[in-house]
């Protein structure tokens, strides 16, 4: 069998959700990368408990959608598998670029990029490979790259908090202790770790607690 696989570029559309208005009166911008299985615009919820006047939501989407449910009624999303995966972050890192440039954002706005789950490694790549100047990088249960090394972080003086509820049932002891040294490494003293007693879920109250 003579199999061969090739590679085309070509150009794609795709969508993103906001919440609250972007005006004078706007404090925090919030760049927000949702976990596997969701779309942006439900991701979106878990920041309507945040001043509406002072808080601006961005929420980039995953491109490969999917059914979710085995009656194909629920669609979710994901941003990255193993599969190709330097080139398909090449792809998620152009289309995060994408939302940035529709958006025009102020250049004096402080900016808050927080990933969720999955979304911890699409966060944590796109502020390290196009030096995005933020003030606070949120890491909220999901483990940073393997690639990613402390010199990628070096430009930023971003206070970087971790996340993780001490019942995630994605979590172990050992893997919180690799997550959180990794952490460190990356980001030094400018890292606060919180740990909440739940499971793998989005933590509301910490999130409005951060602003």
């Amino acid at each position: 069998m003579n199999l061969e696989e090739k590679e085309i570029s070509y150009t794609t559309t795709n969508s993103y959700a906001t919440l609250n208005t972007l005006t004078d009166k706007t404090k925090n911008v919030w760049f927000v990368c949702h976990g596997m299985g969701y779309l942006s615009r439900y991701f979106l919820r878990y920041f309507d408990g945040l001043n509406k006047d002072e808080n601006y939501i961005i929420a980039p989407q995953a491109q490969s959608k999917y059914y979710s449910s085995p009656k194909f009624k629920h669609v979710g999303a994901s941003w990255l598998t193993k599969e190709n995966t330097d080139k398909e972050t090449e792809n998620v890192m152009r289309n995060l670029d994408a939302v940035l440039t529709a958006e025009a954002l102020p250049k004096n706005i402080n900016l808050i990029v927080l990933g969720y789950s999955q979304g911890v490694s699409i966060a944590s790549r796109f502020v390290a490979r196009r030096k995005l100047v933020c003030t606070q990088l949120v890491l909220h249960s999901g483990g940073l790259p393997k690639e990613l090394k402390a010199e990628d972080f070096a430009f930023s003086k971003a206070k970087v908090s971790m996340i993780y509820g001490t019942e995630d049932e994605y979590l172990n002891e050992e893997r919180i202790t690799h997550e959180t040294t990794r952490a460190k490494e990356l980001f030094g003293d400018r890292l606060q770790i919180i740990p909440f007693e739940g499971k793998h879920a989005v933590n509301v109250a910490l999130i409005n607690g951060l602003v």
